[in-house]
């Protein structure tokens, strides 16, 4: 994940100066016809004769969201056994023939939806349609490929095991999605897979691959009437069937919660976060243009400015919303040096909490309306990406002039709408957040989570008063010009809890203070912790006139 974002921001360095050549009209999209087969088949066709190469893409509404409960990894290993041999041909005489072609078949699967590809010359178009027709409607998931497939599949998850940032990816959905299709891994898990079998496959296969549960995009030096006569009479012998319908059922975990794993790392990979949004959401647009000030836009946006280039404390920051059919994620991911994890968490809270109460500057604005206006056409530029555009365009709903009208709905998005959705959709009070690191060297190892709070002997925890807190690492000692490191880093505060009532807030450094000196506290008027390595904290609430003393236990292996 790290390594994606990275390479992500390099690509928008790169294009944000090649957009200095250009307007911020969109390049023209060739016309696209829709055509319904009388089996329910939706067909999109645009004509490309720049290149003498055709690509097509099916997709099939039938994802991961769909997989058999305790079988999560159906769909991806039916749509990879669509492509291990046929009832008349072995994979390794289908690839061979391919190859000789020149030509690809490829199948994914992802949350939403499956797909199925091709790429051809057009002189060899004829042939390699017979060949994808015969994968899509003849696969005979040979038990020893789809046993093989099981098994890379698990290597692959044990492999991604010793990758920091996939880690927290994997850990964040799980606690962010308390119930949900799009809690687990489109790939599956090293519990579910050997569970899936060949009849398992097969049954998935015939619920959800059927025409009048596919989309067809055919892109390239192909004509109308070519489509008609080639593809038309192929796909219109596939037969329908009832497609089996559930409710999307989805909770959302209510934070603040911290989940810490250990790695023996020098850098620390952090995923904090919270519900999102889904694709077919009218903020769509506005939370896109927000995202991109917040921590989408590479070095244009503000973490990136604050915590890697005026701070030097991250090698990387990213924001993103990850929206699909239904709602999915919102994440900042970073990665840091273990030391400084905790103040790269708490600016980025900040950079959430700033982007709710301020509005932005016309600069910025403008900044991200000509980003995201300018960069468009590079979703369309090859045929393969056009092809993918018109799938997604059609399943979500968004409609054939979706390109043309993109521009406006960017244009229309003011500094006030982008105000209102970074306080509806972001919630640096209520967050999920994984920390993968070196927990000793992070300062973390001795934190009590919040699955095990500290318990005072009245059994009053530290959750109760809706704190959660991290001690004081040298580096925020040092930015805050605080005299000594004693006292502690409220990580989080619970909303509608004592301390929210008493107006604390993410990033807030509690020390030993005068009660006297306390301000805006209405009824409730102090919660003051006085910590010391080895010792106890100690917690005096004042509420009204009554006064409760409490000392929370803890040693030098809890805080």
């Amino acid at each position: 994940m790290i390594n994606k974002i990275l390479r992500s921001s390099l690509s928008l360095l790169i294009l944000f100066l090649l957009m200095a050549c250009l307007t911020d009209e969109l390049l023209a999209m060739p016309p696209v016809r829709k055509t319904v087969l009388s089996n329910g088949l939706v067909i999109l066709h645009s004509e490309d004769h720049s290149l003498p190469f055709v690509s097509l893409q099916l997709l099939i509404d039938g994802g991961s969201r769909k997989d058999t409960p305790g079988q999560e990894g159906l769909s991806y290993l039916t749509a990879k056994g669509l492509l291990l041999g046929t009832s008349r041909h072995t994979m390794a005489e289908i690839s061979e023939e391919l190859d000789f072609m020149g030509a690809s078949i490829s199948s994914s699967s992802g949350r939403d939806y499956s797909t199925l590809g091709l790429r051809s010359l057009k002189k060899d178009l004829d042939r390699s349609l017979e060949i994808l027709m015969e994968e899509l409607t003849q696969p005979a998931f040979p038990d020893e490929e789809i046993k093989r497939e099981v098994r890379k599949t698990l290597a692959a998850i044990q492999s991604e095991e010793d990758e920091p940032g996939e880690v927290a990816e994997k850990e964040f959905r799980k606690a962010l999605f308390l119930s949900s299709p799009y809690a687990h891994p489109v790939i599956g898990t090293k519990e579910s897979l050997p569970k899936i079998t060949r009849e398992s496959i097969y049954r998935f296969y015939k619920d959800y691959y059927h025409p009048n549960n596919c989309i067809l995009v055919v892109v390239g030096d192909i004509t109308s009437e070519e489509v008609k006569t080639k593809l038309f009479p192929l796909f219109e012998k596939m037969p329908t069937a009832e497609i089996p319908q559930a409710a999307f059922v989805s909770s959302f975990a209510k934070g603040p919660e911290t989940i810490r794993v250990n790695r023996e790392i020098t850098q620390a990979n952090i995923v904090l976060g919270n519900e999102g949004i889904d694709r077919g959401n009218p903020d769509f647009y506005a939370v896109s243009v927000m995202n991109y000030i917040l921590g989408g836009g590479g070095f244009a946006s503000r973490m990136l400015k604050d915590i890697r280039n005026k701070r030097g404390l991250a090698y990387e920051v990213a924001s993103f919303f990850d929206a699909a059919k239904y709602p999915g994620s919102f994440q900042v991911v970073l990665q840091t040096k273990n030391a400084s994890a905790h103040e790269a968490i708490s600016l980025a809270l900040k950079q959430m909490e700033l982007i709710r109460k301020e509005t932005v500057s016309n600069e910025e604005l403008d900044g991200a309306k000509k980003y995201l206006i300018g960069s468009f056409p590079m979703r369309l530029d090859t045929q393969d990406k056009l092809a993918n555009f018109l799938a997604q365009v059609q399943y979500y709903g968004l409609g054939l002039d979706y390109a043309e009208k993109y521009p406006s709905l960017i244009k229309a998005i003011t500094k006030e709408d982008v105000l209102r959705v970074a306080g509806k959709y972001l919630h640096p009070e209520n967050y999920v957040l994984v920390v993968v690191a070196n927990l000793k060297e992070a300062g973390m190892d001795k934190v009590s989570s919040d699955a095990d709070p500290p318990v005072s002997e009245h059994g009053i925890k530290l959750t109760d008063l809706g704190i959660s807190v991290d001690s004081i690492t040298p580096d925020f000692q040092k930015e805050y010009r605080l005299e000594e490191a004693s006292g502690v880093v409220v990580t989080s505060v619970k909303p509608d809890s004592p301390a929210d009532a008493a107006g604390m807030k993410a990033g807030d450094v509690i020390r030993k203070i005068d009660l006297n000196t306390v301000r805006n506290m209405k009824d409730f008027d102090a919660a003051i912790l006085y910590w010391e390595k080895g010792k106890n904290i100690e917690l005096s609430i004042k509420r009204g006139k009554n006064i409760m003393d409490i000392v929370i236990a803890t040693d030098s292996n809890r805080m």
